[in-house]
């Protein structure tokens, strides 16, 4: 590799800019395309919401970022990841080293598989102080202690030599918080951090994201099924589809004038505090595609109600990046219609 190339900052006006993202893994069922040309990006001090069902290829979408896809059976087939200008595909293994968990946090869905088992918590954090702020002994125990305490753990001095056995499931997510920022990362990224904690629990965990991110001018890419999370904590969303960004904009765009029918799909399984009296609750009738098989077309043109012809034969395409709200959609101005219809006759 020509080190002198990658001095060269690549164009972007924006802390983190994904570009043209492709991952795919080799399996016994064939091969699967799990993210298909996803672009995106996050400014300093956003929150971008990367939303989807199960399976869509949102996780896998950061662990492309952060160069954690197993390999084999995984691989980063093409795209570009700007970060803060530079493309971290095309920068050595130990230069990403200092990238994760210095200038990138990354809170992980499941802390207890997460977090080592053998090693207290406190020593876990000092191991990340000790790799990218160069901080030693008792000036790491202390910085440590203090990241505790800013994660609202009850007892910091305790908690640094507890082991995460030792912690309820709400403390060991803010152990895996606390280990994020305690280098003082540029962006955080957030995957499925509340999935396995009580709606109390998730609830104070995301007010402790975002008090963070204000507090310390991070940006945070929240990653999520959930649409009532990201309505609350995110200033844009991008909704994930078999491997795709299908739709984007700011989340009032989205809320208030869903282009496309899964996102009008996701919407309407979620309750809101301003729908009128009596109103139900939909589901997306089918099933998630096999992405060792996708369909001709749209992906989403077998559970579309609005599909026409032209969605099972041609794949449609997101606006250009940076376009405020846009989706992958033929039917998106028929959709915004009927679904506008709906609600003033409701």
């Amino acid at each position: 590799m020509d080190n002198t190339a990658l001095d060269v900052p690549a164009a972007s006006s924006h802390l983190l800019e994904v570009r043209d993202l492709a991952t795919g893994f080799s399996t016994a069922d064939g091969y699967v395309q799990a993210v298909d040309g996803v672009s995106f990006h996050i400014d300093e001090g956003e929150t971008l919401g990367l939303v989807g069902e199960s399976g869509c290829g949102k996780s896998v979408t950061s662990l492309s970022v952060m160069r954690l896809v197993p390999n084999p059976p995984g691989e980063i087939t093409s795209g570009e990841v700007l970060f803060e200008g530079r493309d971290l595909q095309q920068i050595t293994e130990s230069e990403m080293r200092r990238v994760r968990g210095g200038s990138i946090g990354m809170i992980f869905q499941e802390p207890m598989t997460s977090l080592n088992p053998v090693l207290t918590i406190g020593r876990q954090i000092t191991e990340a102080l000790e790799i990218h702020l160069d901080l030693k002994g008792k000036a790491a125990r202390v910085r440590a202690v203090e990241t505790l305490a800013r994660v609202g753990l009850p007892d910091p001095d305790q908690q640094f030599d507890d082991y995460p056995h030792h912690l309820s499931g709400g403390q060991r997510q803010r152990a895996m918080i606390a280990m994020a920022i305690s280098c003082n990362p540029r962006l955080l990224i957030a995957d499925e951090a509340t999935t396995a904690l009580d709606v109390t629990i998730q609830a104070q965990i995301l007010e402790l994201l975002q008090s963070l991110c204000e507090e310390f001018r991070m940006a945070l890419l929240i990653i999520t099924h959930n649409l009532g999370v990201v309505a609350r904590y995110a200033q844009r969303v991008a909704v994930m589809y078999a491997g795709k960004i299908i739709e984007s904009g700011t989340a009032d765009e989205i809320y208030a004038a869903p282009r496309h029918p899964y996102t009008a799909g996701l919407l309407g399984s979620v309750p809101r505090l301003d729908a009128t009296s009596g109103a139900r609750l939909t589901s997306i009738d089918g099933e998630i595609p096999d992405l060792a098989n996708l369909p001709d077309g749209c992906a989403f043109a077998p559970r579309c109600q609005w599909a026409v012809e032209r969605c099972r034969i041609e794949s449609p395409v997101l606006g250009p990046s940076g376009t405020p709200h846009t989706a992958a959609c033929w039917e998106q101005d028929r959709i915004t219609g009927d679904l506008t219809a709906e609600r003033l006759s409701s």
